[in-house]
């Protein structure tokens, strides 16, 4: 049997194509309606977040947010943990539905208390409904994908899920520990180990979280 090289977006590590196929298939009696897409890509360094439709010609993009757009708002560190990922989902949350005239309509979750949380439509407009799109990201429990994801929930976004997969959820109990949830969207898990680095090995810690010392 003949050996068949993968796509090279397949090979590069960049599109999970069988995903892909089950994202942007549209119904047929829905002609040339877009199917929006919430895709969560991560650098070293930087988190982006996109509201993304597939066309013919390639995917367009209708808003992106990225985690170095962070420091305005007032979080000039760990701009690729857990917290950041959060923030960043909810910037792009609230600059879609802004974009679209439906961020009075739709002003989401306004206390990060770690529930889930899911919009409910009003009797004008229905909410805006995008896919999940994770690409090779390992969707283990309590990934910065689902940080990010909980970020667009809170903003205002539709967007089907669980909540088994936000970190906190128990797999004995079957059920999201909200208070630990809460946790890891304010940093706390960041906090903790901070707090033991710098009792065990202060020098570590004046290296590993240099910027953090720096921005106090």
């Amino acid at each position: 049997m003949r050996y068949q090289v993968k796509y090279r977006r397949r090979r590069d590590g960049k599109t999970d194509y069988r995903a892909r196929i089950r994202l942007i298939n549209q119904d047929k009696n829905k002609y040339n309606t877009p199917k929006y897409r919430f895709v969560v890509r991560f650098t070293n360094k930087d988190i982006t977040a996109q509201i993304v439709s597939a066309s013919i010609a390639g995917d367009v993009i209708l808003a992106a947010a990225y985690a170095h757009e962070l420091p305005q708002y007032g979080l000039y560190v760990g701009l690729t943990n857990y917290s950041a990922a959060y923030c960043t989902g909810l910037l792009l949350a609230r600059r879609v539905l802004k974009m679209l005239e439906m961020d009075a309509e739709y002003e989401g979750n306004l206390e990060a208390s770690g529930e889930d949380f899911s919009v409910e439509p009003t009797d004008n407009r229905r909410p805006f409904r995008a896919l999940l799109d994770v690409g090779l990201i390992r969707t283990t429990t309590g990934n910065r994908v689902f940080g990010a994801l909980k970020g667009a929930l809170d903003g205002g976004l539709d967007i089907p899920h669980s909540d088994k997969r936000f970190a906190g959820f128990s797999k004995e109990n079957k059920q999201l520990d909200f208070a630990t949830h809460a946790k890891y969207i304010y940093g706390g898990h960041v906090a903790d180990y901070m707090k033991t680095l710098n009792e065990d090995e202060p020098e570590k810690f004046q290296t590993h979280f240099s910027e953090y010392v720096k921005n106090l």
